[in-house]
């Protein structure tokens, strides 16, 4: 109490004190560009990604707007060590998120260890944890890994975001699973194509795909 006392928690957007552990003011979590789409298949996400994939539904709970209060979400999520950020964004998630025939296993994109190591965290852990353990759909964070050391695509200049459909592989076989497959950012959609041709190359399997943003 003392030290909320003397380094009291604000907002991250317009500093003004806060309470708890709360990202943002009510006023602030107004500026946030929230999809409002449903999990389905009528939505950008899904649009984006079907002619990559076999699809079933997609859900992006934020637009990711360069310089914008997405951005600086989710920076601080991945960059600054606010790991419990994932928490908020789970909540947010779950709030705006419901499922008609529940998938079967929930599975996110791994990062490199390397770079899990360096962070500290893998930031999709903890954010799929609180979605698994609400809806009751187990979660398995090995089932992918990643084969290469790469930089973030978000980082990169779009003219040099590779094609990654060789970065993963799994680590077990499964089959005939409805998978939830969950990231962060989708930007250009090779790094979540790469990922759903390695579930899909098991028979019977089927994908579908949630991220906290949509560039």
């Amino acid at each position: 109490m003392i030290l909320d006392f003397i380094l009291p928690n604000r907002c991250l957007q317009c500093n003004l004190i806060i309470g708890g552990k709360d990202l943002l003011c009510q006023d602030c979590m107004l500026q946030i560009s929230f999809t409002h789409q449903q999990f389905g298949r009528d939505n950008e996400l899904f649009d984006r990604c079907s002619p990559l994939f076999p699809l079933e539904n997609a859900f992006a709970l934020m637009n990711f707007q360069q310089n914008g209060l997405s951005q600086k979400i989710l920076h601080q999520l991945k960059y600054a060590e606010k790991e419990y950020y994932a928490h908020h964004i789970a909540e947010w998630t779950i709030e705006k998120l419901s499922f008609e025939n529940p998938p079967d296993l929930m599975v996110t994109i791994p990062l490199h260890p390397k770079k899990e190591n360096k962070r500290g965290y893998n930031q999709l852990h903890l954010f799929a944890k609180s979605i698994s353990e609400h809806f009751n759909i187990p979660l398995d964070n090995n089932l992918l890994k990643r084969n290469f050391y790469n930089q973030a695509q978000a980082k990169k200049d779009k003219n040099h975001r590779e094609n990654l459909y060789d970065i993963f592989s799994t680590t077990r076989e499964i089959t005939n699973q409805h998978v939830l497959l969950i990231d962060d950012v989708l930007t250009t959609g090779n790094t979540m194509a790469s990922a759903v041709w390695e579930i899909l190359k098991y028979q019977g399997n089927k994908v579908s795909i949630l991220t906290m943003a949509i560039d």
